[in-house]
């Protein structure tokens, strides 16, 4: 990846309905190579998805809750089971496996406390757990989709 290819994806990142026209302009190529660039970035897996950002708020789930996961069963079933669990749930928007304290951490988003309740009693029947904490969000500060694009990535 070259600085172009750099540029390119900080340029999509903020916003990907640039016409390639454009694209090309701003990284001084003419449109059928900085087309290619585009295609190869996808094709390697580099860009993985083009999406439309949503207004949580406005899609009347503007609640962020983090959840705080632990379990005492650590096979390879219980972690195939919990996946599948948290895939299917659609206000659970992400999940990450921690180390530390903390076995899974999940972001989910919903519409007030009574509908994480609903969405919690949903987790706990499904799977078991050996401890959930929920944080709720007061006020998001920063939010990006961009990744730092560094020199040499």
């Amino acid at each position: 990846m070259d600085a172009i290819d750099r540029e390119l994806l900080r340029l999509l990142q903020t916003d990907v309905t640039l016409p390639i026209a454009e694209l090309a302009q701003r990284v001084n190529l003419s449109q059928t190579p900085c087309w290619k660039r585009v295609q190869r970035l996808k094709e390697t897996g580099v860009i993985r998805a083009q999406v439309a950002l949503c207004d949580a708020r406005k899609l009347g789930v503007g609640t962020t809750v983090f959840v705080a996961v632990r379990t005492d069963q650590h096979t390879e079933k219980w972690a195939q089971r919990f996946t599948q669990v948290v895939s299917a749930m659609p206000e659970v928007v992400e999940v990450y496996r921690m180390s530390g304290e903390v076995d899974y951490l999940l972001r989910v988003a919903v519409t007030g406390i009574e509908d994480y309740d609903r969405v919690y009693k949903q987790l706990i029947k499904a799977v078991p757990l050996s401890d959930v904490s929920s944080s709720f969000a007061m006020e998001q500060i920063k939010y990006s989709t961009a990744l730092p694009v560094r020199d040499g990535g």
